[in-house]
């Protein structure tokens, strides 16, 4: 996970304590005076249930961390669980010491195979001894969630492949394809496409000879094109014409060159050599897939930047 990644992720979770801690911890002081009467303890959890509205599931452990009661839900009460042993699960690392109140990481639950958490709150009596520990269970996909859709970092990233296609890399060489055969008219039609039929993402998969590209009115759903259609000016008549998408961050000046650069690393070498090249002109990235399975995510001006030496000199 990226730091950016975690950092956001941090402050959501951060949030969800700030919601949780105060209710989880009146509710533990009430839970206290009755640890001793299983069945005022689950009256009280089914009152509560109803009043915690993102709450799965809510239960009690005893002070070594086994199950008192039978967890409950808003629909029913399953009373299998009672005398389970929970004290080795992930949620109550650290709840046997000072920690009175802990959210635990995200996980696949083990009844629903679901993303869940885990709040733990301790019950303590009055001279804070350690009673036991109040469970409240949660599924991801019913708690409140930023509002902002996590934007990704630009930096360039290499990804390795499957290592039996690196261990036999010297045993290949490259073939010519169809497309190989014709890649300036590829690139003048994708280079069409995208700056004035409104594909915002294509992909060449030159040993495959075909693309795949997405379009600005048809977002979700993307096309699959053969060589045929690649090199036949009349494929544009099937696109509508779009002026240059809005949210690109690639000047359109720059599509060609890229496209160009893509034909270079695709010659540049009979064993190493691109495989797949893709451009996203919203977030500006380029995708390179090589020959011996590896991926680069790199930005399209540093992409430019970098010359035939960088991939296969001493900086590659």
């Amino acid at each position: 996970m990226s730091e950016q990644l975690k950092e956001i992720v941090a402050k959501q979770k951060k949030r969800l304590k700030e919601k949780l801690n105060e209710p989880l911890s009146k509710l533990a002081d009430q839970l206290a005076s009755v640890m001793a009467d299983r069945q005022s303890l689950e009256n009280i959890l089914s009152e509560s249930c109803e009043l915690l509205t993102d709450c799965k599931y809510i239960y009690v452990l005893d002070a070594d961390g086994v199950q008192l009661t039978a967890t409950i839900s808003r629909k029913d009460i399953d009373n299998s669980q009672f005398g389970r042993d929970r004290s080795l699960r992930p949620y109550m690392s650290g709840m046997f010491g000072k920690t009175n109140f802990r959210l635990s990481d995200a996980y696949i639950s083990r009844r629903k195979r679901r993303p869940s958490l885990t709040a733990m709150r301790k019950i303590r009596d009055a001279d804070g001894k350690r009673l036991g520990f109040l469970g409240v269970d949660y599924d991801l996909r019913e708690l409140p969630h930023t509002e902002g859709l996590y934007q990704q970092d630009r930096q360039w990233q290499q990804i390795k492949g499957d290592p039996a296609i690196r261990s036999a890399l010297f045993t290949q060489s490259r073939s010519q394809s169809v497309m190989d055969d014709h890649l300036e008219d590829v690139f003048s039609l994708m280079d069409e496409l995208i700056t004035e039929q409104g594909v915002f993402h294509g992909k060449l998969h030159f040993a495959s000879s075909r693309a795949t590209i997405w379009h600005v009115d048809d977002p979700y759903d993307y096309r699959i094109m053969t060589v045929e259609e690649l090199i036949d000016p009349d494929t544009c008549l099937a696109y509508p014409r779009r002026p240059y998408f809005e949210r690109a961050t690639i000047p359109p000046d720059k599509i060609m060159p890229i496209l160009r650069q893509f034909g270079a690393l695709r010659f540049a070498d009979k064993t190493i050599y691109l495989r797949t090249g893709s451009i996203n002109i919203v977030n500006g990235m380029i995708g390179l897939t090589f020959s011996c399975d590896g991926s680069h995510y790199i930005h399209w001006q540093e992409f430019l930047d970098k010359g035939l030496d960088f991939w296969f000199g001493e900086g590659g």
